[in-house]
């Protein structure tokens, strides 16, 4: 049975039908015949590629390289929009057995017919700096510069072509396996609080009640559910952090992080710079944070569970749908008409999957397919104030997408630092705007609390979660990792991000395992700091007035993020992203925010 088109009914506590995606655009469902037709095309077309071109790239003029660049855009083209049908369907329905075998069974075919592509870039790589130089002169080729350069970075961590082929090969049943195995395991979690039986983003919502009590059920179950798999999650993480090590190993990249580090095209050194900086301003925001909101929780510590809990005097104000899609677009709009006019055109087409229900896989993303293809977005909405940031976020992600669409395919492999760009100042200009229109001071301080606790969650938890990675990764080098050592990594690491103010116990132990990049993106957590450090000096650059035309000059910026350098990204801005001054520009906006709440502690004498 298929089921690319929801037939979810879920409704919200306001009794509302929330969207559903509709993924026909793609394929009619997993039975769709043209399905079978593009597999076979794809099979078909890499193997035509590598009798055109195996072994005479370094021979080929401008205009047949330009070609050989193109037909093999087109191939990846193919396969991106199989893969992501594939994994989209599968991602509302992870308790469907035939839509998860369908997923598999495409995983697996576009990895083996893919082999024969295997050589393009391994060729590429042997051709002289002066004759790519010459290349890169004619028009066709020169518009794949970004695709080229990045391919050339990674020339001294190649390996040879029968190597590169067994490990694209052997992926579907070594890393690509046990991300899978993780995912469907999370997904059929059950929790009990009270009685009742929640999934994972019920469960999560739980964490936000006004009832201390229920967030106590709730943290608790989550760890013991956590603490019930880590056998399995545990032997699982050791399995992909020893796959990582092993290609790392052989392809000589220092450090566990070297490599992401070099897709993002940024330096060790740079993100090192980005971790210790922020490290060293823990005690000044997440601590200073933490001992506020214990007063006005009225303890001495809050729980671990409760660092993202109401404060006891908000108003609770649930969003229904059409309210939270109008507070942000409204928003999008006021900041500028034309990213509105991107922005509008996913609620007027089914490109959002809205509703939590049994068997959809947790949280929240974006995922675009390719330039021929829309962008679809990926909820779990219910209601709160921070589902509403949630849904500027990933519209941020979406209307991104469809910024950079004249850039081509190839050229548009997203870094994760500039991808949550976009999203995180989606968020930003959102949170302003309901701010703008809160004029009770209460009101007031429960939604800057509430902001100042994602922008932790952001740039300084992420970070913390990075420690707790690069620490993991380390010591995995010296054997498997039980999961006892792995909670004590992370409690280490949690207490030192979070503070005094906050307890970290046994009761929280096991949440490491709660965190899916860990398993299908590693080392991907550093961005979110890096993109939220960012945003945050692109919005102080705002409010100052100093730089003309910012919203044109930023949704500029957003149209060349894979294709432009960060240097000449940030210049418009006077930004530079090198030194420690501009994380530190970034973390002052959260003090400033810390500023206005102690403001208006005082002013309201809580």
């Amino acid at each position: 049975m298929n089921s690319n088109k929801s037939a979810s009914k879920r409704k919200t506590s306001l009794n509302e039908t929330l969207p559903a995606w509709d993924l026909s655009d793609l394929y009619k469902g997993i039975d769709d015949p043209k399905i079978k037709k593009d597999i076979d095309k794809y099979h078909q077309e890499t193997q035509n590629f590598s009798k055109k071109y195996k072994g005479k790239l370094e021979t080929l003029d401008e205009k047949s390289f330009a070609e050989a660049l193109r037909k093999y855009e087109e191939i990846e083209v193919l396969g991106s929009v199989l893969g992501e049908f594939a994994y989209l369907n599968m991602s509302t329905q992870m308790k469907n057995a035939q839509a998860m075998a369908f997923y598999q069974n495409i995983s697996e075919q576009l990895t083996e017919y893919s082999k024969p592509t295997v050589f393009f870039s391994l060729e590429i790589n042997k051709i002289s700096d002066s004759k790519i130089k010459q290349l890169l002169k004619d028009k066709k080729v020169s518009f794949y510069r970004p695709w080229l350069e990045r391919v050339r970075r990674f020339k001294k961590h190649e390996l040879s072509e029968a190597v590169e082929e067994i490990l694209l090969e052997k992926s579907v049943t070594s890393s690509s396996a046990w991300v899978r195995l993780y995912e469907e395991t999370s997904s059929r979690l059950i929790y009990n609080v009270n009685g009742k039986k929640y999934n994972d983003a019920e469960v999560s919502h739980l964490l936000e009640n006004q009832d201390a009590t229920i967030r106590e059920k709730a943290g608790k179950e989550i760890n013991r559910v956590s603490k019930e798999n880590a056998p399995l999650f545990s032997y699982i993480y050791n399995m992909i952090m020893k796959d990582k090590a092993i290609e790392d190993a052989k392809r000589g990249f220092k450090n566990p992080v070297s490599e992401r580090n070099l897709s993002e095209n940024v330096s060790d050194e740079i993100v090192d710079t980005l971790a210790q900086t922020v490290r060293n301003r823990y005690k000044e925001i997440s601590h200073r944070f933490y001992k506020l909101k214990a007063k006005w929780l009225g303890v001495k510590k809050i729980q671990y569970w409760d660092r993202n809990a109401p404060l006891p005097f908000s108003n609770d104000k649930e969003y229904s749908w059409a309210e939270a899609v109008k507070t942000v677009l409204d928003a999008y709009k006021n900041f500028s008409p034309k990213l509105y006019d991107v922005a509008k055109d996913f609620f007027e087409h089914n490109w959002i999957d809205v509703p939590p229900r049994d068997g959809k896989r947790s949280g929240a993303f974006a995922a675009g397919t390719t330039s021929r293809f829309h962008p679809y977005l990926f909820l779990n909405f219910t209601g709160s104030n921070r589902d509403v940031l949630t849904l500027a976020h990933e519209l941020g992600h979406g209307c991104h997408m469809q910024l950079r669409k004249k850039n081509g395919d190839l050229n548009e492999y997203s870094r994760m630092t500039t991808e949550e760009v976009a999203s995180v100042f989606g968020e930003m200009i959102t949170f302003q705007s309901m701010l703008s229109q809160t004029k009770d001071d209460k009101d007031k301080l429960c939604l800057i609390a509430m902001k100042v606790g994602d922008m932790i969650n952001t740039a300084i938890r992420q970070i913390a979660f990075h420690f707790f990675e690069t620490r993991a990764h380390e010591e995995r080098k010296q054997g498997e990792l039980s999961e006892e050592r792995l909670c004590q990594i992370w409690l280490e690491e949690m207490r030192e991000s979070l503070g005094p103010w906050v307890n970290v116990d046994e009761n929280s132990a096991y949440i490491w395992s709660q965190v899916g990049h860990f398993y299908f993106l590693p080392f991907y957590v550093y961005a979110y700091s890096f993109a939220d450090c960012l945003v945050n000096s692109l919005y102080q650059v705002s409010t100052e007035g100093k730089v003309r035309d910012f919203a044109d000059k930023y949704l500029n910026m957003l149209s060349q993020t894979a294709i432009t350098e960060y240097d000449s990204l940030l210049a418009p801005f006077e930004l530079n992203a090198q030194t420690a001054e501009f994380w530190n520009k970034g973390l002052n906006l959260i003090s400033h925010y810390l500023d206005e709440l102690e403001n208006l502690d005082k002013k309201l004498k809580l």
